[in-house]
């Protein structure tokens, strides 16, 4: 596959400083926040969303439709538009709203760009704390204060010896009965188990600091930008079942394959 030039790089850090520049005025500051109709086992739950998600969307939008209106996008808060050269770029403005209106920095701006539907640029972006996630061409950097470091993962041998990290234990029924036990019979066997962080504990993953995340609920757009991000770091991120997870569900990310193939049985007993 052909390498992202540096063109499209330069882009894809242009669309991240322009959604910042937008969401840091909102948080933790008075806001309004919004519900959207979302059920779980037919009950309403609570999904907020402020004008931060709004406005960094249709700003990003915005750049891309005036820049290179060839590429398609998909975003959480305004659709799909169909791309009319293989290229979609795929975002959700701020992952972790819960944590952005409790004033929380467990949030990220998600960046992807997809090439036929395989994620092959991605980026979590914490405009607040100014730091920067970034993968391409098979290296995952860490950008922050103007230093480029390099990603990496750490090795983990074994559950027992494993951090797991998950963002809503409310989430898990939306896989189904079973989802909870199975979460249960991971959980019982790890080291410490930490809630909460939705993209960024995927940070503290190609970080080092975490060795294996769960998670039930994701969308397209959840996903796509943490994919590239992991597997250059080192690590391995699946579904539930160890298939390609790009159109969300059921979510499993590690840092060390070993302990990734534990969690694997135990899910799928």
């Amino acid at each position: 596959m052909s390498k992202i030039d540096s063109e499209t790089i330069a882009f894809a850090h242009r669309l991240a400083d322009v959604s910042g520049a937008v969401i840091r005025p909102y948080f933790r500051a008075p806001i309004d926040v919004d519900a959207k109709a979302a059920m779980i086992n037919g009950k309403p739950i609570f999904d907020p969303v402020t004008e931060a998600d709004k406005g960094a969307e249709r700003a990003i939008r915005a750049v891309i439709e005036e820049a290179r209106p060839d590429d398609g996008i998909l975003g959480e808060e305004y659709g799909e538009k169909p791309s009319r050269n293989g290229l979609c770029w795929v975002l959700d403005p701020v992952d972790g709203t819960r944590a952005f209106i409790n004033g929380r920095h467990e949030w990220g701006t998600l960046i992807s760009l997809e090439r036929d539907g395989v994620p092959v640029l991605g980026m979590i972006d914490q405009p607040w704390l100014r730091e920067r996630f970034f993968s391409v061409n098979g290296a995952s950097t860490f950008h922050e204060k103007g230093k480029v470091t390099p990603l990496r993962v750490r090795a983990c041998a074994a559950l027992s010896d494993a951090l797991l990290c998950a963002t809503t234990p409310e989430a898990f029924p939306k896989l189904g009965p079973g989802a909870w036990d199975a979460f249960g019979r991971v959980e019982d066997k790890v080291k410490l188990t930490r809630w909460g962080g939705d993209c960024y504990i995927f940070a503290t993953l190609v970080m080092g600091f975490c060795d294996l995340i769960v998670e039930s609920l994701s969308k397209r757009w959840d996903i796509s930008a943490l994919i590239p991000l992991v597997e250059a770091a080192g690590g391995v991120i699946t579904d539930w079942q160890g298939a390609a997870p790009g159109n969300g569900g059921g979510v499993v990310a590690a840092g060390d394959r070993r302990v990734h193939e534990q969690a694997l049985k135990l899910l799928n007993p």
